[in-house]
């Protein structure tokens, strides 16, 4: 009942908790043994908070002890060392913090201890050492930190062991290569060796897992590894490991998963790798595997499932027999310099994706990928392919991407795709297809993305494409097109992007095009449109772009809406148009008079008059009287803040408060109550005010108070309050804040946070914070909150939303290490890769993607587009929005428009960097993530677990400007491996 006591149960899992001693053994997780003394106390999953009470150290006959899946916060209570009989202990994900509780080498029959997922700091504890049956341990994803303890190469009972995702320095001890009932080693994630692999792991005779990734682990991989005969899966990625692989790692006969990805290798495939007959994956991408075939014998390995060798040098022909003989589901071989044909026999039945594209493949197409029936995603691009598409391929029920595009394919385009519902995204760009656009294209119902520009198609526009519902971008361009525009296509509510330029189309432009809500490219030109330019679209606020030059317009160019930003190459070359002298395309007249003929049905309002002057003066003094009233209320706001906060501060005894700690707290809720005054206010914005305070320990805290929930009109909401309670209650990063605790008296609520004090990347950016960020510094940043967000996207369960990611919401603590924060609007998402529906747009504003604009759904994408802004900004020194831009254009509009110059997008750079010694190469490289993470089709974008993967291949030299935090520089690598082929 005491441990009971200290906790809190929410759900009400533990009411049966009641009577006496008697009946204690019948209550929920609790066993007992024959002499009536609980020997089983299991509480895993129940969502319980608060504690675990040191009161069950007087269980003193357990024998398994598991509290997992829980939000327990404070410490790991030390009076667990007097279970002289526990054999299990389990507190995985939880909130236990500060240093591991001594006393544990008295455990002498543990034989299980997990502790993941949870806050310890401080040392490894080394006397677990001494446990003589410890067979698990498992203290990863915490804070640890120092080297690993040599000794524990002394627990010669171990078989599991788990020391990944902490902040481990110094070297692998060698010693580990003692264990030799060791099955599983996972050493690697977030923690950070000195050296390379020791070769005395070689000895480990049983182990079946091996994980190092994403330790940066340098030297080469020992040939000594090839004798770990029981080994089944090896993995070396995301590290900086140089050197050719060993010949000798075919011998690993139980091999079934092997990836060294992402690192720095050299060489060829080993010759003995034919003998890993067991072999499912087979990772090798992002290195410098020397030029040179890849070998026949991996075409014969029988149960390759998985083959990824992209972004490497490999030259000649892809293996005859490859799919022929193996299990295949992904082959991903791009970005290499591959010649010959395609193989025959790649589809086995099984092939979900086919990724060949940036190589110079020639040949047709095999009709074998046409016959594919589990094909969902195949990309040939830019490649020398020639023939026709074969006719079934475009039945593929399966199939969802499909990339022909820069090739030197013809004919016509088959008629079958009447049979791809899943079909989202056809590029078949850059070719030489002919023949007409096939009538049944309305039955694509889930295409986004549909480019067949620069080929020589023929004919009309089929009307049917009007029943597109979900396209988001077409691109006809560069064809032979012919009669007029169908408006039909006003109907795809959610077409962002058309271009229909440098066809033969006639006709008039049809007003139905201003019925495309978010259509923000528009370009027409290098036709034999004519008629007038359609005065309904004024309409389109989103219209960023149009190019109506070059055809046979006439008429009056419209002025109102986004129109009044375009300039006269928009019009250039339509001499029957007629405008303002500041847009006029030349050779044309302007037009006379508001009420010349050239303006039909239209209003003397919109071109000005005598009345323009009386209306500039009424909405001058409209505006004036406005911005008095504005200041009157943010006046009197800030004073009623002020009222209200001495309020809470002086007068506790309104309403009781409650602190709820998510970890140990030496403050009470009067201590944080104390920093609610007008001289500690740090910062607003919408979601709350945020105060400084310093507590007795000298402890520096965030204070964010936030309305009560409230109940108005029968709807309930509590501004974000249970959102961030629930969400960084129950995650850890040392990339995401801190909350400490929380305080509520039902009318206000306040949230407690670790304190910032460099505050949030957008005041260091644009305020009068004046931090100069060098280039080393933005990009430490940039990493630092991928990696946040990446754990928010793959590590939670389910995944986390934030829904809100800009610049202001990336907070620096006093190292400028940042910190994703402000969790009001996230939301967990159940099935990853899915979309959830909102009631309506949340979000700030320049931020927000394109799709969930128009949609209200939203999924990790949308987040990617958020973090993609941001790193604009970094590059850019600028705001999402900004004067500059123009009307209606963002900052990603507005680095697309600059980086087509020749320049390369050097004079988007923020002016604040300087030009010394800046390295140009790594900042475009970023920049190319930026643009990636912005793309219009969220299936364009990467995740972010790609971007991290990304950010870090092209990690700035380490005779780059200093960074003004104290982080030491980090080892160069190679560049551009990853960006090329995204």
């Amino acid at each position: 009942m005491e441990i009971k006591a200290a906790l809190v149960d929410q759900m009400d899992h533990l009411e049966g908790w009641q009577g006496n001693a008697t009946t204690a053994c019948e209550w929920k997780g609790v066993s007992c043994n024959a002499a009536g003394r609980v020997e089983e106390l299991s509480l895993a999953g129940l969502n319980l908070t608060g504690s675990l009470s040191p009161a069950v150290g007087f269980l003193t006959a357990l024998t398994n002890l598991s509290v997992e899946q829980n939000n327990f916060t404070g410490t790991l209570p030390g009076a667990i060392a007097n279970l002289t009989r526990l054999r299990f202990l389990n507190v995985s994900n939880n909130n236990f913090s500060y240093s591991f509780p001594a006393g544990f080498g008295a455990l002498t029959k543990l034989e299980m201890l997990d502790t993941y997922n949870n806050n310890f700091s401080g040392p490894l504890p080394e006397e677990l050492a001494v446990l003589p049956a410890l067979e698990h341990l498992h203290l990863g994803g915490s804070y640890f930190e120092g080297s690993i303890p040599p000794s524990y190469g002394n627990i010669s009972s171990l078989k599991y062991l788990a020391l990944s995702g902490n902040s481990l320095t110094g070297r692998i001890p060698a010693e580990l290569g003692n264990l030799n009932l060791l099955e599983g080693l996972y050493l690697g994630y977030f923690n950070v060796y000195d050296d390379g692999i020791p070769p005395e792991l070689g000895k480990l005779k049983n182990l079946v897992r091996l994980d190092l990734g994403g330790c940066q682990l340098t030297g080469g991989i020992p040939a000594e590894l090839g004798n770990l005969e029981s080994l089944d899966t090896l993995f070396l990625q995301f590290n900086e490991l140089t050197g050719s692989i060993p010949l000798g790692l075919g011998n690993l006969s139980n091999l079934k998963s092997l990836d060294t990805s992402l690192n720095q290798m050299s060489g060829a495939i080993p010759p003995d790798f034919y003998k890993l007959q067991k072999l499912e994956l087979l990772s090798l991408f992002g290195n410098q595997l020397m030029s040179g075939p890849i070998p026949d014998f991996i075409a014969a390995l029988p149960n390759l499932q998985v083959l990824h060798l992209w972004g490497n040098q490999f030259t000649g022909s892809i293996p005859a027999n490859l799919g022929n003989s193996t299990k295949l589901i992904m082959v991903d071989l791009s970005n290499n310099s591959l010649s010959g044909v395609i193989p025959p026999y790649l589809c086995n039945g099984a092939l979900q994706r086919l990724i060949l594209q940036i190589n110079q493949l020639s040949g047709p197409i095999p009709d074998s990928i046409g016959s594919c029936r589990s094909l969902e995603y195949l990309r040939l691009g830019h490649n020398q392919l020639n023939g026709t598409i074969p006719a079934a391929l475009l039945g593929l029920t399966n199939l969802s991407f499909l990339e022909l595009l820069d090739n030197h394919l013809e004919g016509p385009i088959p008629q079958g795709f009447i049979n791809v519902p899943r079909l989202s995204r056809l590029d078949l760009s850059d070719n030489l297809l002919d023949g007409v656009l096939p009538s049944n294209i309305g039955s694509l119902q889930s295409m986004q993305y549909l480019a067949l520009t620069g080929n020589r198609f023929s004919g009309s526009i089929p009307s049917d494409i009007g029943l597109l519902s979900v396209l988001n971008t077409v691109d006809l361009s560069r064809n032979y097109f012919t009669g007029g525009i169908p408006p039909e296509i006003g109907l795809c509510s959610q077409l962002s992007d058309l271009d229909l330029s440098s066809n033969q189309l006639t006709a008039e432009i049809p007003e139905e095009l201003s019925h495309l809500p978010v259509l923000a490219y528009l370009n027409l030109s290098r036709n034999l449109l004519k008629g007038p330019i359609p005065e309904e679209l004024e309409d389109l606020q989103t219209l960023n772009i149009v190019d109506f030059s070059y055809n046979n317009l006439s008429g009056p160019i419209p002025v109102s809406g986004t129109f009044q930003f375009f300039n006269y190459s928009s019009y250039v070359g339509n001499p029957g148009l007629c405008g303002p002298q500041n847009i006029i395309p030349a050779g044309s007249s302007a037009c006379d008079s508001p009420k010349s003929t050239a303006y039909p049905m239209r209003s003397a309002p919109h071109r000005g008059g005598k009345a323009a002057p009386i209306a500039w003066i009424v909405g001058g003094l409209f505006a004036a009287a406005l911005i008095v009233l504005l200041v009157g209320v943010c006046c009197f706001f800030n004073k009623y803040q002020w009222y209200i906060s001495s309020i809470l501060a002086k007068d506790k005894s309104i309403r009781p408060w409650k602190l709820t700690a998510f970890q140990r707290l030496n403050f009470s809720a009067n201590h944080v109550l104390g920093c609610l005054s007008e001289d500690n206010i740090i910062g607003r914005g919408g979601a709350g005010t945020v105060y400084k305070g310093e507590m007795p320990d000298g402890e520096n805290i965030a204070v964010k108070r936030l309305p009560g929930k409230a109940t108005t009109k029968g709807f309930s909401h509590d501004h974000g309050f249970s959102a961030e309670i629930q969400t960084l209650g129950k995650i850890r990063h040392r990339n995401i804040v801190r909350l400490l605790g929380c305080c509520s008296n039902h009318e206000t609520n306040l949230l407690v946070y670790e304190y910032m004090p460099y505050g949030s990347l957008g005041e260091i950016l644009h305020g009068k914070n004046h931090v100069l960020l060098v280039w080393n510094t933005r990009y430490e940043i940039a990493l630092q909150a991928a990696k946040g967000l990446a754990y928010l996207h793959h590590d939670c369960q389910p995944a986390i939303l934030h829904r809100d990611v800009k610049s202001n919401n990336i907070l620096l603590d006093s190292n400028l290490e940042a910190h994703v924060a402000d969790f009001g609007l996230a939301k967990l998402l159940q099935n990853s890769g899915t979309s959830q529906s909102m009631s309506s747009i949340s979000g700030s504003y320049g931020y927000i993607a394109p799709e969930y604009a128009y949609t209200l759904k939203v999924n990790e994408k949308s987040d990617i587009y958020s973090f993609g802004v941001v790193l604009m900004e970094l590059i850019t020194g600028k705001r999402p929005i900004e004067q500059e831009f123009g009307e209606g254009v963002d900052i990603v509009q507005w680095v697309r428009g600059k980086i087509q110059n020749k320049d390369m997008g050097v004079e988007v750079l923020d002016s604040r960097l300087g030009s010394k010694s800046l390295p140009l190469q790594e900042i475009m490289l970023v920049l190319r993530v930026a643009l990636l993470c912005t793309s219009d089709l969220p299936v364009d974008r990467p995740t972010m677990r790609e971007v991290v993967q990304m950010l870090q291949d092209v990690k700035p030299s380490s005779n780059d400007t200093k960074n003004v935090s104290s982080k030491p520089s980090t080892p160069n690598r190679k560049k551009g491996v990853t960006l090329s082929i995204v």
